[in-house]
């Protein structure tokens, strides 16, 4: 099996039509065995009607894992890897749609260098504003910064560059790992229900030796729900608070990244 997908469906009605149908077609274009799973996380929109069309449509590589609750993202997408049985894994949110050529420009860089332990697309939003999808290690003054100020950090970013370039983590809204990577590092961590899931996996990634890196080749849609951003759904964000708590406990650091550097052996500022 040449690619497992996961994705993860939690009333993503508007999105999961787009993301599956793209990803299908970027998978007929690599030309080797794919499979998709999809894990519906207790939707309770269309969401599940529609992934019954959709396993209709590609029945032979659709998979749907369906729960009847929210299980969050690190035990749900825990349910699929565990089923996975492609030598490259694509951990994918419903909110992505794979342009074509995608998967064509990264897994040849996947392939190429044994160093990458996870490697991701530049994201940028449907109107093709770029997305600081890739970013340093939060500490509490920067995940502050972020909360309030993400978009003005976005306008300030500077344009995209060609090339593949190290990063401390990339968010987990499109991922590529290598299966042994996978094998070595471990699966997602599950006391983690929402967020940070992305942050802790990148820093175990680079505990174990090897490299989180960015291709600016290659570029995935990115239509962010940030359902924990702001006060409309409250849970979201406490559960997120929470887990950057958990994060900052479990690798010891919270305001600055120097110490965290040196143990991880990665050349950064602090």
């Amino acid at each position: 099996m040449l690619l497992s997908a996961v994705i993860l469906c939690f009333n993503s009605e508007r999105h999961i039509a787009g993301a599956v149908r793209s990803l299908a077609a970027e998978c007929a274009r690599l030309g080797g065995p794919c499979e998709i799973f999809v894990v519906d996380n207790g939707s309770r929109d269309g969401s599940p009607a529609l992934l019954a069309t959709l396993a209709d449509e590609f029945p032979d590589l659709l998979r749907v894992i369906r729960n009847p609750t929210n299980a969050g993202t690190t035990v749900s997408r825990n349910m699929a890897l565990r089923r996975a049985a492609g030598r490259v894994l694509l951990v994918m949110d419903s909110d992505i749609e794979v342009p074509p050529g995608c998967l064509e420009t990264l897994l040849p860089r996947l392939d190429a260098d044994p160093r990458i332990g996870l490697l991701a697309p530049r994201l940028v939003y449907p109107d093709g504003r770029p997305q600081l999808s890739a970013d340093v290690f939060p500490t509490l003054p920067h995940k502050l910064r972020r909360w309030l100020g993400l978009r003005a950090m976005e306008r300030a970013m500077p344009p995209a560059d060609g090339g593949a370039r190290r990063v401390d983590y990339a968010i987990s809204a499109f991922w590529l790992l290598p299966r042994h990577v996978v094998a070595r590092v471990g699966l997602l961590d599950e006391r983690i229900f929402y967020s940070p899931e992305d942050v802790d996996y990148c820093l175990r990634i680079w505990a174990a030796g090897y490299e989180v890196v960015q291709d600016g080749d290659a570029v995935a849609i990115h239509d962010a729900r940030e359902i924990s951003r702001g006060v409309r759904r409250p849970g979201f964000a406490f559960s997120h608070a929470r887990g950057l708590g958990y994060l900052f406990v479990k690798h010891r650091y919270a305001l600055g990244r120097a110490r965290l550097y040196r143990r991880l052996k990665i050349a950064r500022p602090a």
